[in-house]
């Protein structure tokens, strides 16, 4: 079920994708990601790719920024926000940080008609499909389809970069004191 849905995923990107690369190759700043449970876990994992492969980002945990976090997100940034339901309370303060500050704003839900899609300036729709959980309780489809959208997102950001190792080996590596 979940390599059927980012089949599909594959076939129709949404609307939205390719302003939202426009907008991070734009920013000055950092894309800061962020989500809670299971969504946050995949934020968490889509920042480290970003960061790894030529776009400055970080994951901030939407309770440490209600308690002062909110300071390391600044307007030359832009946020990517991740809630399978749209409804998650504990984003409500990156929404308004965003709101207040005209920080950029990404929603990454399959619904469209919620408080976060709402507020969003892009929208990254994921398919509303069947969880592969037997009892379909689980995230799986919906975390699967989160994390192809956050790694297409990488490599199309890669290849608008022409983003390539230049890694040195240690032994062009010089010790300075």
């Amino acid at each position: 079920m979940e390599g059927q849905a980012l089949l599909t995923l594959a076939d129709g990107l949404p609307a939205d994708f390719a302003p939202v690369v426009t907008a991070i190759l734009a920013i000055p700043g950092r894309v800061i990601l962020s989500g809670i449970g299971k969504s946050g876990h995949i934020a968490r994992k889509i920042a480290a790719t970003l960061a790894s492969t030529g776009t400055p980002s970080f994951f901030v945990h939407p309770a440490e920024a209600s308690h002062g976090g909110l300071g390391m997100v600044t307007p030359s940034d832009l946020c990517i926000l991740l809630s399978n339901s749209g409804e998650t309370p504990e984003l409500r303060d990156l929404v308004a940080h965003c709101t207040r500050f005209g920080i950029p704003l990404v929603g990454l839900s399959r619904e469209v008609e919620s408080a976060l899609m709402q507020a969003a300036d892009y929208r990254l729709t994921i398919l509303d499909l069947p969880e592969a959980c037997p009892i379909g309780i689980a995230p799986t489809t919906s975390t699967a389809l989160m994390l192809g959208l956050g790694d297409a997102l990488a490599v199309a950001l890669m290849e608008a970069r022409r983003f390539r190792p230049e890694c040195p080996s240690s032994s062009d590596l010089e010790l300075r004191a």
